[in-house]
């Protein structure tokens, strides 16, 4: 069974004016990303590319346009859904398309408190649905949507195929305990960090591996940082975070919703998308914030300042 680790970067999804995919655009940034030495993975519909806002059937395609451009290299389908019988629906899909594994996202309805068998019944029932391993993700228990770690851990040993967590516990000890108590399993579930906007002192905690929205635009710098903390060279890893650090403060910031469009902003500046279309109810980022990703960019050393003025103008 595939065990996910390593370098993961969720993908965006790029649209028409019309709101419509756009394909072509979608597999050129797809190449883009799989380009990127020292990846192990890619995920797609999942926040970064604004799964929320797409169809069943639009999921379909995404996981059957990737596999057909990225080929032999693994994909994690996003399982996003308030429902388990869709959630199984979309296992089920995910795993014909070609998937390797699954990114399980919370129920919403979960925001409004959760029990444990709750949890535990969600996750069984996608687990009977497929064979594929399953990516827990992890989110803040502040909103209500995170497992507390007496839930994390019986579905962890109650469901085996639950292999890995996208942990965005949002909480430094939290985040440190769940490093120790699930990689030191006598069946490892690694833990695949998401804390972008603090990627080198999660890294240095232990983690096996990051998945993350902002590798659709700095996946090379995120290899090379993972590389470089894995081989104990923190010189290195300093200076690698110096440079993502810009691009960290300039696409998380508040509101936190619109992480993804200004990864596409990014894009857009880098000269990789067309444009930066999003789907309601996102909206376009207004010029001022779009100079400040620009400025971020060239600050990470992605961006010549002359090359930035002069797709702007």
């Amino acid at each position: 069974m595939y065990v996910p680790g390593g370098v993961i970067p969720a993908v965006l999804l790029p649209f028409n004016e019309d709101l419509s995919i756009d394909e072509a655009s979608y597999r050129s940034h797809l190449r883009d990303v799989a380009a990127v030495e020292g990846i192990s993975a890619v995920t797609v519909n999942a926040h970064a590319s604004e799964v929320a806002s797409c169809t069943f059937d639009e999921q379909r395609r995404i996981l059957e346009l990737s596999k057909d451009e990225l080929g032999a290299l693994p994909i994690v389908n996003g399982v996003y859904a308030d429902g388990s019988l869709e959630a199984a629906r979309i296992a089920r899909m995910a795993e014909t398309g070609g998937a390797a594994a699954l990114l399980v996202f919370p129920p919403a309805i979960y925001s409004f408190g959760q029990r444990p068998e709750m949890a535990l019944t969600h996750f069984r029932r996608i687990a009977d649905a497929t064979a594929l391993p399953l990516i827990l993700f992890q989110y803040p228990l502040a909103g209500g949507q995170g497992y507390p770690v007496s839930t994390l851990m019986e579905i962890v040993e109650k469901v085996p195929s639950v292999r890995a967590i996208k942990d965005w516990s949002a909480n430094p000890q939290l985040h440190e305990r769940q490093i120790r108590l699930l990689q030191s399993r006598a069946r490892p579930v690694n833990v695949l960090t998401t804390h972008s906007s603090w990627l080198l002192s999660s890294l240095v905690l232990g983690c096996n591996g990051l998945l993350s929205g902002s590798g659709s635009v700095i996946a090379d710098l995120q290899a090379q940082l993972f590389r470089a903390v894995q081989s104990g060279d923190l010189r290195r890893a300093r200076e690698l975070q110096e440079r993502i650090t810009p691009t960290a403060e300039a696409f998380y910031r508040e509101p936190w919703v619109d992480m993804h469009n200004r990864m596409k902003e990014a894009l857009v500046l880098l000269g990789r998308l067309p444009r930066a279309v999003v789907r309601p109810p996102l909206t376009k980022l207004g010029p001022e914030e779009i100079g400040t990703i620009r400025a971020a960019l060239v600050a990470a050393g992605l961006l010549g300042e002359k090359t930035s003025q002069r797709r702007v103008a």
